[in-house]
Protein backbone atom coordinates (compact mmCIF):
# COMPACT_ATOMS: atom_id res chain seq x y z
CA UNK A 1 0.00 0.00 0.00
CA UNK A 2 1.13 3.44 -1.06
CA UNK A 3 1.27 6.50 1.08
CA UNK A 4 0.23 9.69 -0.36
CA UNK A 5 2.39 12.52 1.60
CA UNK A 6 2.36 16.24 1.52
CA UNK A 7 4.58 17.45 -0.78
CA UNK A 8 6.71 20.85 -1.34
CA UNK A 9 5.58 23.19 -3.74
CA UNK A 10 7.81 26.03 -2.87
CA UNK A 11 11.16 26.92 -0.83
CA UNK A 12 9.07 28.45 1.74
CA UNK A 13 6.60 26.27 2.17
CA UNK A 14 6.26 23.54 5.61
CA UNK A 15 2.57 22.83 5.42
CA UNK A 16 -0.41 23.13 2.72
CA UNK A 17 -4.45 22.73 2.89
CA UNK A 18 -6.37 20.58 1.57
CA UNK A 19 -8.70 22.54 -0.74
CA UNK A 20 -10.90 19.73 -2.43
CA UNK A 21 -10.31 14.95 -3.03
CA UNK A 22 -11.44 14.96 -6.13
CA UNK A 23 -11.19 11.48 -6.04
CA UNK A 24 -12.87 9.25 -3.03
CA UNK A 25 -12.40 5.98 -0.92
CA UNK A 26 -13.05 3.18 -3.07
CA UNK A 27 -12.30 4.95 -6.54
CA UNK A 28 -9.86 3.70 -8.81
CA UNK A 29 -6.58 5.42 -9.26
CA UNK A 30 -4.35 5.63 -12.89
CA UNK A 31 -0.99 6.98 -12.66
CA UNK A 32 -1.11 10.67 -12.83
CA UNK A 33 -4.57 11.19 -12.07
CA UNK A 34 -5.25 14.06 -10.23
CA UNK A 35 -6.62 12.89 -6.94
CA UNK A 36 -6.61 16.19 -4.55
CA UNK A 37 -6.23 20.33 -4.90
CA UNK A 38 -3.57 22.04 -2.02
CA UNK A 39 -3.83 25.34 -1.05
CA UNK A 40 0.14 26.46 -0.95
CA UNK A 41 1.09 29.38 0.45
CA UNK A 42 1.41 30.77 -3.37
CA UNK A 43 -1.10 28.67 -5.36
CA UNK A 44 -3.67 25.58 -5.65
CA UNK A 45 -1.45 23.06 -7.09
CA UNK A 46 -2.76 19.73 -8.27
CA UNK A 47 -2.08 16.42 -6.38
CA UNK A 48 -1.30 13.60 -8.72
CA UNK A 49 -1.01 9.67 -7.96
CA UNK A 50 2.35 7.73 -8.66
CA UNK A 51 0.55 4.85 -7.85
CA UNK A 52 -2.19 2.81 -9.30
CA UNK A 53 -4.51 1.18 -7.68
CA UNK A 54 -8.02 1.78 -4.91
CA UNK A 55 -7.69 5.33 -3.39
CA UNK A 56 -8.35 2.83 0.29
CA UNK A 57 -8.30 5.82 2.82
CA UNK A 58 -8.45 9.81 3.00
CA UNK A 59 -6.18 10.67 5.94
CA UNK A 60 -6.57 14.57 5.73
CA UNK A 61 -10.12 15.74 5.02
CA UNK A 62 -10.77 19.25 3.24
CA UNK A 63 -9.76 22.15 4.98
CA UNK A 64 -7.33 20.01 6.91
CA UNK A 65 -3.93 21.80 7.37
CA UNK A 66 -1.15 19.33 7.22
CA UNK A 67 2.87 19.31 7.12
CA UNK A 68 5.30 18.72 4.41
CA UNK A 69 5.92 15.05 4.24
CA UNK A 70 2.54 13.51 6.93
CA UNK A 71 0.32 11.16 4.60
CA UNK A 72 -2.67 12.99 3.78
CA UNK A 73 -3.89 9.65 1.77
CA UNK A 74 -3.64 5.70 1.02
CA UNK A 75 -3.82 3.82 -2.19
CA UNK A 76 -3.72 0.47 -2.27
CA UNK A 77 -4.90 -2.66 -4.41
CA UNK A 78 -7.93 -4.36 -1.87
CA UNK A 79 -11.49 -2.79 -0.84
CA UNK A 80 -11.22 0.99 0.57
CA UNK A 81 -10.86 1.25 4.34
CA UNK A 82 -14.65 2.28 5.49
CA UNK A 83 -12.95 4.26 8.61
CA UNK A 84 -13.55 8.21 8.34
CA UNK A 85 -10.72 10.45 7.68
CA UNK A 86 -9.16 11.71 10.70
CA UNK A 87 -8.11 15.57 10.46
CA UNK A 88 -4.04 15.29 10.95
CA UNK A 89 -2.78 17.82 13.42
CA UNK A 90 -2.56 21.27 11.71
CA UNK A 91 -1.78 24.84 12.33
CA UNK A 92 -3.74 26.44 15.23
CA UNK A 93 -6.33 23.89 15.29
CA UNK A 94 -5.72 20.59 17.71
CA UNK A 95 -2.02 20.32 19.01
CA UNK A 96 -0.36 17.65 17.62
CA UNK A 97 1.07 14.06 18.59
CA UNK A 98 4.73 12.70 19.04
CA UNK A 99 5.89 11.84 15.11
CA UNK A 100 6.79 7.87 15.57
CA UNK A 101 10.82 7.68 15.58
CA UNK A 102 11.03 5.87 12.29
CA UNK A 103 8.78 9.04 10.23
CA UNK A 104 9.72 10.11 7.38
CA UNK A 105 11.82 13.51 6.51
CA UNK A 106 9.98 15.98 4.83
CA UNK A 107 12.36 16.10 1.98
CA UNK A 108 10.59 12.53 1.21
CA UNK A 109 7.67 14.20 -0.26
CA UNK A 110 9.96 15.24 -3.09
CA UNK A 111 10.44 11.29 -4.09
CA UNK A 112 6.94 10.26 -2.82
CA UNK A 113 3.76 9.01 -4.48
CA UNK A 114 2.98 12.27 -5.85
CA UNK A 115 3.86 15.44 -8.21
CA UNK A 116 2.76 18.52 -7.63
CA UNK A 117 0.95 20.72 -11.08
CA UNK A 118 -0.32 23.89 -11.38
CA UNK A 119 -3.95 24.44 -11.41
CA UNK A 120 -5.99 27.51 -11.34
CA UNK A 121 -6.23 28.99 -8.17
CA UNK A 122 -10.34 28.79 -6.84
CA UNK A 123 -11.51 31.72 -4.74
CA UNK A 124 -14.00 29.54 -2.12
CA UNK A 125 -11.60 27.80 -0.77
CA UNK A 126 -12.52 25.14 1.78
CA UNK A 127 -11.46 26.34 5.51
CA UNK A 128 -10.47 24.01 8.30
CA UNK A 129 -13.37 24.07 10.90
CA UNK A 130 -12.87 25.96 13.70
CA UNK A 131 -10.99 24.47 16.64
CA UNK A 132 -12.94 22.22 19.15
CA UNK A 133 -12.15 21.49 23.20
CA UNK A 134 -10.66 18.24 23.29
CA UNK A 135 -9.84 16.41 26.31
CA UNK A 136 -6.43 15.73 24.71
CA UNK A 137 -5.60 19.50 25.07
CA UNK A 138 -2.53 19.71 26.83
CA UNK A 139 -2.78 22.19 29.57
CA UNK A 140 0.98 23.42 30.00
CA UNK A 141 3.46 23.32 27.44
CA UNK A 142 5.66 20.83 28.68
CA UNK A 143 6.85 18.57 25.93
CA UNK A 144 5.01 15.10 26.28
CA UNK A 145 7.66 12.70 25.29
CA UNK A 146 11.07 14.58 24.54
CA UNK A 147 13.19 13.13 21.76
CA UNK A 148 16.83 13.17 22.20
CA UNK A 149 18.66 16.52 21.10
CA UNK A 150 20.60 17.25 18.10
CA UNK A 151 24.08 16.27 18.07
CA UNK A 152 24.78 19.95 19.05
CA UNK A 153 22.63 20.16 21.84
CA UNK A 154 20.06 22.30 20.72
CA UNK A 155 16.29 21.47 19.98
CA UNK A 156 15.14 20.05 16.63
CA UNK A 157 12.57 23.09 14.99
CA UNK A 158 11.65 24.15 11.60
CA UNK A 159 12.85 27.93 11.02
CA UNK A 160 9.53 29.13 11.17
CA UNK A 161 8.94 27.66 14.43
CA UNK A 162 11.90 29.32 16.08
CA UNK A 163 11.00 32.32 14.67
CA UNK A 164 7.34 32.33 16.36
CA UNK A 165 8.84 31.27 19.63
CA UNK A 166 11.34 34.04 19.90
CA UNK A 167 8.59 36.36 18.91
CA UNK A 168 6.32 34.94 21.85
CA UNK A 169 8.53 34.28 24.46
CA UNK A 170 8.52 30.57 24.84
CA UNK A 171 11.00 27.51 25.22
CA UNK A 172 11.75 25.30 22.70
CA UNK A 173 12.61 22.87 25.12
CA UNK A 174 8.81 23.00 26.83
CA UNK A 175 6.94 22.26 23.74
CA UNK A 176 6.12 18.94 22.09
CA UNK A 177 7.54 18.25 18.79
CA UNK A 178 5.28 16.56 16.00
CA UNK A 179 7.92 16.08 13.26
CA UNK A 180 10.22 13.54 12.01
CA UNK A 181 12.64 12.89 14.91
CA UNK A 182 10.46 15.15 17.66
CA UNK A 183 11.47 18.20 15.31
CA UNK A 184 8.96 21.35 16.28
CA UNK A 185 7.19 22.58 13.73
CA UNK A 186 4.92 25.56 13.86
CA UNK A 187 1.54 23.96 14.68
CA UNK A 188 3.39 22.62 17.47
CA UNK A 189 3.83 25.94 18.19
CA UNK A 190 0.66 26.97 17.41
CA UNK A 191 -0.82 24.36 19.57
CA UNK A 192 1.24 26.20 22.51
CA UNK A 193 0.32 29.01 22.03
CA UNK A 194 -3.83 27.92 22.22
CA UNK A 195 -3.23 25.78 24.60
CA UNK A 196 -4.86 27.24 28.05
CA UNK A 197 -2.56 28.24 30.91
CA UNK A 198 -1.73 25.88 33.41
CA UNK A 199 -3.42 26.76 36.96
CA UNK A 200 -0.89 28.45 39.34
CA UNK A 201 -0.28 26.02 42.59
CA UNK A 202 0.53 28.11 46.08
CA UNK A 203 3.87 27.21 47.12
CA UNK A 204 3.92 25.40 50.84
CA UNK A 205 4.60 28.06 53.47
CA UNK A 206 8.22 28.70 53.97
CA UNK A 207 9.40 27.66 50.54
CA UNK A 208 10.78 29.93 48.10
CA UNK A 209 10.77 29.64 44.43
CA UNK A 210 13.84 28.90 43.11
CA UNK A 211 13.06 29.98 39.49
CA UNK A 212 10.22 32.08 37.98
CA UNK A 213 8.12 30.15 35.31
CA UNK A 214 8.01 30.81 31.75
CA UNK A 215 5.51 34.03 30.92
CA UNK A 216 2.59 32.49 29.18
CA UNK A 217 1.46 34.24 26.45
CA UNK A 218 -2.08 35.67 25.99
CA UNK A 219 -4.59 34.42 24.03
CA UNK A 220 -5.98 36.71 21.20
CA UNK A 221 -9.29 38.26 22.07
CA UNK A 222 -12.37 36.77 21.71
CA UNK A 223 -14.38 37.94 18.29
CA UNK A 224 -17.30 40.24 19.60
CA UNK A 225 -20.97 39.54 19.02
CA UNK A 226 -20.07 41.33 15.64
CA UNK A 227 -17.37 40.50 15.04
CA UNK A 228 -16.25 37.44 12.82
CA UNK A 229 -13.54 35.31 13.46
CA UNK A 230 -12.01 34.54 9.66
CA UNK A 231 -9.11 31.75 9.66
CA UNK A 232 -5.98 32.60 7.60
CA UNK A 233 -4.97 31.13 3.80
CA UNK A 234 -1.83 29.82 3.32
CA UNK A 235 -0.75 32.97 1.19
CA UNK A 236 -1.28 35.55 4.64
CA UNK A 237 0.68 32.75 6.58
CA UNK A 238 3.23 32.76 4.24
CA UNK A 239 2.88 36.88 3.73
CA UNK A 240 2.82 37.33 7.65
CA UNK A 241 6.03 35.25 8.56
CA UNK A 242 7.98 36.54 5.89
CA UNK A 243 6.83 40.35 6.90
CA UNK A 244 7.35 39.49 10.78
CA UNK A 245 10.96 37.97 9.85
CA UNK A 246 11.83 40.99 7.52
CA UNK A 247 11.48 43.27 9.99
CA UNK A 248 12.64 41.73 13.12
CA UNK A 249 16.00 40.16 10.77
CA UNK A 250 16.99 43.08 8.74
CA UNK A 251 17.90 46.54 10.25
CA UNK A 252 15.97 48.57 7.55
CA UNK A 253 16.54 52.25 6.12
CA UNK A 254 15.05 54.60 4.00
CA UNK A 255 16.02 57.03 1.48
CA UNK A 256 13.75 59.19 -0.37
CA UNK A 257 14.13 61.20 -3.58
CA UNK A 258 11.71 63.86 -5.81
CA UNK A 259 12.26 62.79 -9.29
CA UNK A 260 10.55 64.89 -12.25
CA UNK A 261 8.12 63.10 -14.30
CA UNK A 262 7.33 65.48 -16.50
CA UNK A 263 9.50 63.68 -19.76
CA UNK A 264 8.26 60.47 -18.89
CA UNK A 265 4.76 61.24 -19.35
CA UNK A 266 5.89 62.77 -22.73
CA UNK A 267 7.73 59.92 -24.02
CA UNK A 268 5.30 57.36 -23.01
CA UNK A 269 2.47 59.40 -24.48
CA UNK A 270 4.48 59.02 -27.86
CA UNK A 271 5.50 55.59 -27.15
CA UNK A 272 2.05 54.28 -26.32
CA UNK A 273 0.46 56.45 -29.57
CA UNK A 274 3.15 55.18 -31.95
CA UNK A 275 2.60 51.61 -30.52
CA UNK A 276 -0.95 51.12 -30.92
CA UNK A 277 -1.64 49.24 -33.36
CA UNK A 278 1.08 46.75 -32.11
CA UNK A 279 -0.95 46.17 -28.78
CA UNK A 280 1.53 47.84 -26.23
CA UNK A 281 0.56 49.83 -23.70
CA UNK A 282 3.56 51.20 -21.67
CA UNK A 283 2.60 52.62 -18.05
CA UNK A 284 4.57 54.94 -15.88
CA UNK A 285 6.02 51.46 -13.57
CA UNK A 286 7.07 50.27 -16.63
CA UNK A 287 9.47 52.39 -16.99
CA UNK A 288 10.25 53.12 -13.51
CA UNK A 289 10.93 48.77 -13.53
CA UNK A 290 13.19 49.45 -16.53
CA UNK A 291 15.15 52.23 -15.03
CA UNK A 292 15.68 50.62 -11.65
CA UNK A 293 17.26 47.89 -14.12
CA UNK A 294 19.76 50.01 -15.88
CA UNK A 295 20.56 51.88 -12.35
CA UNK A 296 21.45 48.33 -11.25
CA UNK A 297 24.19 48.11 -14.07
CA UNK A 298 25.67 51.60 -12.71
CA UNK A 299 25.52 50.58 -9.11
CA UNK A 300 25.29 47.02 -9.18
CA UNK A 301 26.75 46.72 -5.45
CA UNK A 302 22.71 47.27 -4.48
CA UNK A 303 21.98 43.80 -6.26
CA UNK A 304 23.15 41.80 -3.65
CA UNK A 305 21.93 39.46 -0.56
CA UNK A 306 23.45 39.02 2.89
CA UNK A 307 24.46 35.38 3.91
CA UNK A 308 25.44 36.21 7.45
CA UNK A 309 29.35 35.77 6.69
CA UNK A 310 29.46 36.64 3.22
CA UNK A 311 27.72 38.40 0.17
CA UNK A 312 25.78 36.61 -2.86
CA UNK A 313 26.70 39.09 -5.80
CA UNK A 314 23.51 38.60 -8.35
CA UNK A 315 25.28 39.01 -11.92
CA UNK A 316 21.70 38.68 -13.49
CA UNK A 317 19.05 41.56 -13.36
CA UNK A 318 16.12 39.92 -12.15
CA UNK A 319 13.27 42.34 -10.83
CA UNK A 320 10.13 41.40 -8.44
CA UNK A 321 6.74 43.27 -9.18
CA UNK A 322 4.53 43.30 -5.98
CA UNK A 323 0.95 42.29 -7.37
CA UNK A 324 -1.90 43.12 -5.05
CA UNK A 325 -4.36 39.55 -5.77
CA UNK A 326 -7.40 38.86 -3.93
CA UNK A 327 -5.60 36.55 -2.30
CA UNK A 328 -2.96 38.52 -1.28
CA UNK A 329 0.36 39.85 -2.34
CA UNK A 330 2.73 37.96 -4.39
CA UNK A 331 5.65 39.33 -6.34
CA UNK A 332 6.05 37.57 -10.03
CA UNK A 333 10.00 38.15 -11.05
CA UNK A 334 10.72 39.23 -15.03
CA UNK A 335 13.89 37.98 -15.67
CA UNK A 336 17.18 40.34 -17.50
CA UNK A 337 15.28 43.36 -17.14
CA UNK A 338 18.43 45.37 -18.00
CA UNK A 339 18.32 43.86 -21.67
CA UNK A 340 14.85 43.98 -22.38
CA UNK A 341 13.06 46.26 -23.95
CA UNK A 342 10.28 48.37 -22.57
CA UNK A 343 7.66 46.64 -24.64
CA UNK A 344 8.55 42.85 -23.64
CA UNK A 345 8.51 44.54 -20.16
CA UNK A 346 5.16 46.11 -20.46
CA UNK A 347 3.73 42.42 -21.74
CA UNK A 348 5.06 40.50 -19.44
CA UNK A 349 4.38 42.85 -16.52
CA UNK A 350 0.97 42.41 -17.61
CA UNK A 351 1.11 38.39 -18.41
CA UNK A 352 2.63 38.02 -14.48
CA UNK A 353 -0.13 40.09 -13.00
CA UNK A 354 -3.12 38.36 -15.24
CA UNK A 355 -1.81 34.85 -14.22
CA UNK A 356 -1.07 35.95 -10.80
CA UNK A 357 -4.99 37.29 -10.27
CA UNK A 358 -5.87 33.82 -11.54
CA UNK A 359 -3.81 31.72 -9.18
CA UNK A 360 -1.90 30.18 -12.64
CA UNK A 361 1.75 31.27 -11.76
CA UNK A 362 4.57 28.67 -11.97
CA UNK A 363 7.38 28.12 -8.92
CA UNK A 364 9.90 29.82 -11.40
CA UNK A 365 7.14 32.96 -11.73
CA UNK A 366 7.65 33.73 -8.43
CA UNK A 367 11.52 32.56 -7.52
CA UNK A 368 15.01 34.11 -8.08
CA UNK A 369 14.00 37.73 -7.61
CA UNK A 370 17.07 40.11 -6.78
CA UNK A 371 15.28 43.70 -6.27
CA UNK A 372 11.41 44.66 -6.11
CA UNK A 373 9.44 46.77 -7.06
CA UNK A 374 6.24 47.95 -4.58
CA UNK A 375 3.55 51.24 -6.75
CA UNK A 376 1.09 52.22 -4.54
CA UNK A 377 1.19 55.40 -6.82
CA UNK A 378 -2.15 53.80 -8.94
CA UNK A 379 -4.22 54.50 -5.29
CA UNK A 380 -3.16 58.17 -4.58
CA UNK A 381 -0.45 57.08 -2.15
CA UNK A 382 2.44 59.78 -2.53
CA UNK A 383 5.30 57.94 -0.37
CA UNK A 384 5.31 55.06 1.54
CA UNK A 385 8.09 53.09 3.16
CA UNK A 386 7.90 49.04 1.85
CA UNK A 387 9.13 46.22 3.87
CA UNK A 388 12.36 44.06 2.40
CA UNK A 389 11.56 41.09 0.50
CA UNK A 390 14.23 38.39 1.79
CA UNK A 391 16.45 37.52 0.97
CA UNK A 392 17.47 40.50 -1.27
CA UNK A 393 18.75 43.73 -0.03
CA UNK A 394 16.70 46.35 -1.21
CA UNK A 395 13.02 47.65 -2.35
CA UNK A 396 11.62 50.49 -4.54
CA UNK A 397 8.55 52.06 -3.01
CA UNK A 398 6.98 54.17 -6.02
CA UNK A 399 4.44 56.65 -5.06
CA UNK A 400 2.08 58.60 -7.15
CA UNK A 401 2.58 61.66 -9.76
CA UNK A 402 1.27 65.06 -8.41
CA UNK A 403 1.45 68.16 -10.01
CA UNK A 404 3.54 70.61 -8.39
CA UNK A 405 4.91 73.60 -8.82
CA UNK A 406 9.05 74.04 -9.61
CA UNK A 407 11.44 76.01 -10.38
CA UNK A 408 12.73 75.62 -13.81
CA UNK A 409 15.13 78.30 -15.59
CA UNK A 410 14.85 81.02 -12.75
CA UNK A 411 10.73 80.30 -13.27
CA UNK A 412 8.03 78.98 -11.32
CA UNK A 413 6.63 76.41 -13.10
CA UNK A 414 3.90 73.16 -12.62
CA UNK A 415 5.86 70.20 -13.26
CA UNK A 416 4.84 66.27 -12.50
CA UNK A 417 6.61 65.06 -9.54
CA UNK A 418 7.00 61.33 -8.37
CA UNK A 419 8.35 60.10 -5.15
CA UNK A 420 10.74 57.34 -4.64
CA UNK A 421 11.39 55.26 -1.28
CA UNK A 422 14.35 52.87 -1.52
CA UNK A 423 14.27 50.53 1.55
CA UNK A 424 17.96 49.31 2.08
CA UNK A 425 19.52 46.50 4.59
CA UNK A 426 22.25 48.04 6.70
CA UNK A 427 23.90 44.62 6.78
CA UNK A 428 24.72 44.43 3.19
CA UNK A 429 24.82 48.28 2.31
CA UNK A 430 25.89 51.75 3.82
CA UNK A 431 23.49 54.92 3.34
CA UNK A 432 26.36 56.07 0.35
CA UNK A 433 25.66 53.49 -1.65
CA UNK A 434 21.82 53.80 -1.65
CA UNK A 435 22.19 57.11 -2.37
CA UNK A 436 24.24 56.84 -5.27
CA UNK A 437 21.74 54.38 -6.66
CA UNK A 438 18.84 56.62 -6.11
CA UNK A 439 21.04 59.56 -7.67
CA UNK A 440 21.27 56.95 -10.92
CA UNK A 441 17.84 56.37 -11.31
CA UNK A 442 16.70 59.83 -10.63
CA UNK A 443 18.88 60.62 -13.69
CA UNK A 444 17.92 58.06 -16.02
CA UNK A 445 14.02 58.86 -15.57
CA UNK A 446 14.48 62.46 -16.00
CA UNK A 447 16.05 61.75 -19.14
CA UNK A 448 13.69 58.50 -19.94
CA UNK A 449 15.04 58.45 -23.98
CA UNK A 450 17.96 56.83 -21.66
CA UNK A 451 15.22 53.71 -21.00
CA UNK A 452 15.79 53.33 -25.15
CA UNK A 453 19.36 52.80 -25.26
Amino acid sequence: MAEVTMPRLSDTMEEGTISSWLKHPGDQVRKGDVIAQIETDKATMDLTAFEAGTLQEILAPEGSTVAIGKPVARIGSGAASSAPAQAPPSSGKTPPTPAPAEAAPPAAAETGSQQPQTREARENVAEAPEPTASPSVPTTFERQAVSAPAADGKVRASPMARHMAAEHGLDLARINGSGPQGRVIRADVEAALSAPPREAVAAPPGEMATAAAPPTPQAPPAPGADDERVPLSQMRRTIARRMAESTRTIPHFFLTTVVDATEMGILRKQINEQAAEAGIKVTFNDMVVKGVALAIRKVPEVNVSFAEDSLIVHKRVHIGVAVATDRGLIVPVLRDVDQKSLGQIAHETRDLAERANAGKLLPPDYSGGTFTVSNLGMFGVEQFNAVINPPESAILAVGAIAREPAERAGEIVLRDRMKLTLSVDHRALDGAIGARYLQALKALLEKPMLLLV
